[in-house]
């Protein structure tokens, strides 16, 4: 890191050395031929050094000032008397001029600073210590010079180029009830992503070591198991694109050699249709894009590997999706690819996991030209869809037998969460050519905010309330660390992955509306609250789940701390090494170029490097409001895949996955936006059923 006295690292330039040499051999020689010259007047030096600066001016990027009084002109008789008048002090502009000798340049120039004895300007009153009226700084005739030589000091040391323009010189702080900036040292953004793929390396170091080809990772114990009995390479796909981001060339190969030679699909194994999907679909996917994006060869010189693989499982997935109304099973069996009910929650399927399938299927039917997946996929939407659900705010469970909702209950947490997110994540990824994904998504947005956007006591943040018993029901003040994804996702639907300014610019401005502005608005309430809950605890770390306190009144005006919000529970006081926090603090840098996203993510990964760090990676906590924490000894494979990653993204330049290029899935794995395929025409697509003002579908036999 930069030292505070030296932020631009200028010392150890070797450009300075030269310089302080050169200076230094100058000085000799001036000092010898001093003796040797005439010196000429301060009159003839006054108006040299005048023409001079008014050349080097023309040069640089300011103007020095052309007006310096002539020394000769009648007028300055009068102006003398008038400055004597007002000061009390004689001072005659005809007594002879003196010879200047170079200690008494020097002795001028140390006296800008500290003499304020010496004259600011020749044809001015001499500066007295009593005098009010007292000289700027800009107005000595040596200041400019100084000026000069300063401006030009920083740009040959670079102090103006690209590399300077992504780093931050202010720090944030929190004071009168909003965040503020005040200076401080220069940050290294490249530093600071190479900290986290130092992270990486130390966690993948250790599972390579301990536990490679596992599905499952204990670092504190260094034990391992396996979700089935050959593996499903559950860590190892889910970081594929990571190793390949961070350009880990010998990791990647040898991951790369095990899903060649040990991945295995044909297991009879019961599998989560949604996580397998997500992560394991995904990731091979994602692999497959960033394989060619970033101009990886493959050694084998089987460049479909990743995307053959993905195949042969998603065949075995679809079997999920053979249900009467379309909505998948909660699991399957890899080897007879047989759909199979939830073994809870009366055999329903979670609301999420079957609306959560759709950008890995849709882009796999545009690599293999299928449209069954796709097909199949979409059809699990039309059925949530069919339900009616009031204000777009679906429950939690629904039947796969029936297509049916299974109770009242909302939340935008745990098996509601991405359903939302993937009503806009698919109108993105097809570049907008499916418009009803939007229409559910904006429907969707406005019910949670009428029903579920709270504000808590007495610092007045925003979250995300949940509705036990549906829309008509009281709300319960609860919020998962889940729901963190929502402040990131509002801000990319309001901009659609271009930045804050270019979307309020598109078009002459006609795109930007009062719900875009009003989502934003949300998105940074939401995203400031999520970064709140970690740090109110002692660890800096977030608890999975978190209670805000709606009782009391709301502060007039002076700072609260946000402590007094936020209710911890010590069955929720676990943390996963979750992502959802820093997906938002990734997305609203990239969006709003607020440099305070970035400092708060540091914040966070600090806090993650100084709670979770063990001798062989970093394991998730059981409490993070005690210090030293209680561990949890497991690594979440979305450690790798999504924390880091995002981490990573955070403080990398913007041409690293642009946001109005790809879609991250809900596992961040990137896919690349795509055209619906002209073959397809025809053969997939749906349109809701039509609704009547309030929102209520219309049925048959009211139309007539």
């Amino acid at each position: 890191m930069n030292s505070l006295r030296d932020p631009f690292a200028i010392r150890s330039k070797p450009a300075l050395a030269i310089l302080i040499q050169k200076a230094a051999s100058t000085r000799t020689e001036a000092i010898e031929a001093a003796s040797q010259i005439e010196i000429p007047t301060l009159e003839t030096i006054a108006e040299n050094t005048q023409a001079k600066l008014g050349s080097l001016a023309e040069s640089m990027a300011f103007s020095v000032p052309r007006n310096v009084p002539s020394f000769t002109n009648p007028n300055r008789e009068r102006e003398d008397q008038i400055w004597s008048a007002v000061t009390g002090k004689v001072h005659s502009p005809k007594s002879p001029s003196r010879g200047v000798g170079i200690g008494s340049i020097t002795g001028a120039a140390g006296g800008l600073f500290k003499n304020r004895e010496l004259p600011m300007y020749k044809d001015k009153p001499y500066y007295s210590a009593g005098s009010y009226r007292r000289r700027k700084i800009w107005q000595h005739k040596g200041f400019w010079g100084i000026l000069a030589v300063f401006i030009f000091g920083l740009y040959w040391f670079g102090t103006f180029s690209g590399e300077q323009q992504d780093r931050s010189k202010k720090i944030p702080f929190f004071k009168g009830g909003k965040w503020q900036w005040k200076s401080g040292e220069v940050i290294n953004w490249d530093e600071r992503r190479e900290k986290v793929k130092e992270a990486f390396m130390l966690s993948w170091a250790g599972y390579e070591k301990h536990a490679w080809g596992y599905d499952v990772w204990h670092p504190v114990s260094k034990t391992k198991m396996q979700m089935a009995s050959e593996g499903l390479g559950w860590i190892i796909i889910d970081a594929l694109d990571t190793l390949m981001l961070m350009n880990l060339t010998t990791q990647l190969s040898h991951a790369r050699q095990w899903v060649s030679q040990s991945l295995n699909w044909e297991q009879d194994q019961d599998v989560n249709t949604f996580e397998t999907t997500i992560r394991m679909v995904g990731g091979l996917l994602s692999a497959h894009y960033l394989q060619k994006e970033l101009n990886i060869m493959a050694e084998d010189d089987n460049n479909d590997l990743y995307v053959e693989k993905a195949t042969d499982l998603a065949e075995r997935l679809v079997g999920a999706f053979n249900t009467k109304s379309g909505v998948p099973y909660a699991s399957v069996n890899l080897k007879t690819a047989a759909g199979i009910p939830s073994h809870a929650d009366d055999g329903a399927s979670s609301t999420a996991e079957a609306a959560t399938l759709q950008l890995e299927m849709k882009y796999l039917a545009k690599l293999t030209g299928e449209t069954v997946y796709w097909r199949k996929a979409e059809m699990a939407i039309q059925a949530i869809d069919n339900n009616g659900a009031k204000d777009g705010l679906v429950p939690i469970f629904i039947y796969a037998t029936t297509g049916e909702f299974r109770g009242k209950e909302i939340r935008l947490g745990s098996r509601g969460d991405s359903y939302y997110e993937y009503l806009l994540k698919q109108y993105l990824q097809t570049n907008g050519q499916e418009s009803v994904y939007l229409d559910m998504y904006n429907e969707a947005m406005t019910g949670v905010k009428t029903h579920l956007w709270k504000h808590s006591l007495p610092s007045h943040l925003s979250f995300i309330a949940e509705l036990p018993n549906g829309v008509s029901g009281p709300v319960s003040p609860k919020m998962d660390h889940l729901v963190c994804f929502l402040g990131g996702n509002l801000a990319l639907g309001a901009t659609q992955g271009k930045t804050v300014a270019e979307a309020r610019k598109e078009e002459g401005g006609r795109k930007w509306s009062k719900r875009q502005e009003d989502d934003l608005h949300l998105a940074r309430e939401l995203t400031r609250t999520c970064y709140e809950m970690y740090n109110v605890t002692a660890t800096g770390l977030a608890p999975e789940i978190a209670y805000f306190n709606m009782k009391g009144e709301k502060s007039p005006s002076s700072p609260q701390d946000p402590k007094d919000d936020i209710i911890i529970k010590p069955r929720d006081a676990h943390n996963l090494q979750r992502p959802e926090t820093v997906e938002s603090l990734f997305i609203m840098w990239r969006l709003t170029k607020d440099e305070m996203y970035r400092e708060w993510g540091w914040k966070i990964f600090e806090s993650f490097m100084e709670h979770t760090a063990v001798e062989d990676g970093f394991t998730s906590l059981d409490d993070v409001t005690k210090v030293p924490a209680p561990q949890r000894d497991n690594m979440e494979s979305f450690w790798l895949a999504e924390t880091l990653k995002y981490f990573y993204l955070l403080f990398s330049p913007d041409h690293l996955l642009p946001l109005d290029k790809v879609v991250f899935n809900t596992e961040a794995h990137p896919f690349p936006k795509i055209d619906i395929p002209p073959i397809f025409k025809g053969k997939v697509g749906w349109e809701r059923l039509p609704r009547d003002k309030v929102g209520a579908i219309i049925k048959p036999e009211e139309k007539n």
